[in-house]
């Protein structure tokens, strides 16, 4: 049976739908990149099962390692089931690492105020490439479905690593026994249409997996939730900030 959707999603700072050369930094807040450190959960290939191609799985249209704006083209600039949601569509970050490095530049050139440091630092981000569009959130408002899209920064190609699908099937709107039928049929056929889809899970019940690497594309379903993911691309993209953002620090030049 499949498992319930357990809460995953928790959002630092958001900010509105804008494109990265209209910003305001008064207005705009934010986030801060992601730590570099992944603990992932072991996984096993069913009796007899070989790894799926989940690299080509899509979610209505978005699939793992397509670029930002071919994304953006796909819901922004065609009328489709989707929309960008009407507040805080897109996301916009800096890289943690990346971040104190700009800090430490500014307050180098006398920047101590915190609204200036602020805007000291994400000015330089936007101009070096370093602020990166890193989450974007549609819905179908017809059916309260809704699709958040993750995305990498600049130093891989700000290409999609996760994408989540929620809709309402798990949901029960009384106690009765009807609510409770109501709500078996619509798990049902939300899985069957998952079944239909991508086929039979080889890992489990619930978890399409191209190998037992965690760290390689995989898709886990949940009640009324699917999770495509390459956690393998997210952690390169993590290391890769860290490692060029110590090597790029602007130390002072020190002279002994």
């Amino acid at each position: 049976m499949i498992k319930k959707l357990s809460i995953f999603l928790l959002f630092l700072c958001i900010i509105g739908g804008a494109y990265a050369d209209d910003f305001d930094f008064d207005e705009f807040a934010i986030t801060d990149g992601a730590d570099a450190d992944f603990m992932l959960d072991a996984i096993t290939l069913n009796d007899d099962a070989t790894g799926t191609g989940v690299s080509g799985f899509d979610i209505a249209g978005v699939m793992l390692g397509m670029g930002f704006d071919d994304v953006e083209n796909l819901f922004y600039k065609t009328k489709g089931l989707y929309a960008p949601r009407k507040k805080n569509s897109i996301i916009y970050s800096i890289h943690k690492d990346w971040k104190y490095n700009l800090d430490y530049e500014c307050r180098q050139d006398g920047i101590f105020i915190p609204e200036k440091l602020e805007h000291c630092v994400r000015t330089l981000a936007k101009n070096r490439g370093l602020l990166y569009a890193s989450e974007m959130h549609l819905v179908r408002e017809n059916t309260g479905e809704t699709l958040d899209v993750y995305f990498t920064s600049n130093a891989t190609d700000n290409v999609v690593w996760r994408v989540v699908y929620n809709n309402d099937v798990n949901d029960q709107e009384g106690a009765g026994e009807k609510f409770a039928k109501q709500r078996e049929n619509k798990i049902l056929a939300f899985w069957q249409n998952v079944l239909d889809k991508y086929g039979a899970p080889n890992s489990g019940t619930d978890r399409w997996i191209s190998s037992t690497n965690s760290y390689d594309p995989m898709l886990i379903a949940y009640y009324g939730a699917l999770d495509l993911v390459d956690n393998g691309r997210n952690a390169a993209d993590q290391v890769k900030n860290t490692q060029s953002a110590r090597e790029n620090f602007k130390a002072k030049p020190y002279a002994f």
